[in-house]
């Protein structure tokens, strides 16, 4: 199963046009992804067949929320499963990097009440110990779990990622993802086991009407006219490769 994480609705169909199966959908793809639009589910959903896992992320940097922005991200995970995502993605720590139980049980009754499938996201690279940590998710019923094996790229990863998938694997589905691309798809796959990975596939857009005489509303200096989206080429060499 490749898993294409996609940042908007055009994203998505360029997915499913490659013979992709399931995205992850996102908003601010820039930001690790946030909350994705109700109006990009809903689209994606009239237009094609796709699976959906819908990311559920008030901000960015961390994974230990206020009440309020909790509040708003349990509002938006109700709103997401009235529109019909097929999953949802999301992930609480506590501050001493644990799991946070509590608020991890009240997604995941939601999310089960309509029978659909909750991913615990790479939040559990921050955690403090894996092993505590994968067991804690079993424990409360996820259906899969996004890991780069608590590395920078599920590459550098793979040792940790062989050894969950060895000890694990049956109980939970683990999902590599982060920096998987053509290029390292089949060494992830042969190494660790895991059957399952998430690619951005990035490509990019290009919009020139982001600079102005004095100001600026491009993505960064570095990137210029650019925007993040997937490469529908990236994702046909993938799909070629793991196909």
């Amino acid at each position: 199963m490749i898993e294409v994480c996609c940042g908007s609705f055009e994203d998505a169909m360029m997915a499913s046009e490659c013979g992709i199966k399931r995205v992850e959908l996102n908003s601010a793809l820039s930001l690790g992804g946030l909350t994705p639009s109700l109006g990009s589910l809903i689209m994606i959903k009239q237009y094609s067949d796709i699976e959906i896992v819908s990311m559920v992320r008030a901000r960015a940097g961390g994974f230990c929320y206020t009440n309020y922005q909790y509040e708003q991200m349990l509002e938006n995970l109700k709103l997401l499963l009235a529109y019909g995502t097929d999953g949802v993605s999301f992930g609480f720590l506590n501050e001493d990097r644990t799991i946070d139980k509590n608020r991890c049980q009240e997604f995941l009754e939601n999310v089960k009440n309509e029978g659909r499938k909750a991913t615990f996201h790479r939040a559990f690279d921050c955690t403090r110990d894996p092993y505590e940590a994968i067991e804690t998710l079993i424990d409360l019923g996820f259906d899969r779990l996004l890991t780069s094996g608590q590395e920078a790229t599920a590459e550098e990863g793979i040792h940790l990622l062989a050894d969950l998938q060895k000890k694990y694997g049956n109980q939970i589905e683990i999902i590599a993802g982060c920096g998987v691309n053509e290029n390292n798809a089949q060494k992830i796959i042969d190494k660790t086991g895991i059957k399952q990975l998430h690619s951005t596939c990035r490509g990019w857009g290009v919009d020139a009407t982001g600079m102005g005489e004095r100001v600026s509303f491009q993505v960064s200096d570095e990137d210029g006219d650019r925007y993040r989206s997937v490469s529908v080429d990236r994702i046909k060499k993938f799909v070629e490769i793991c196909g």
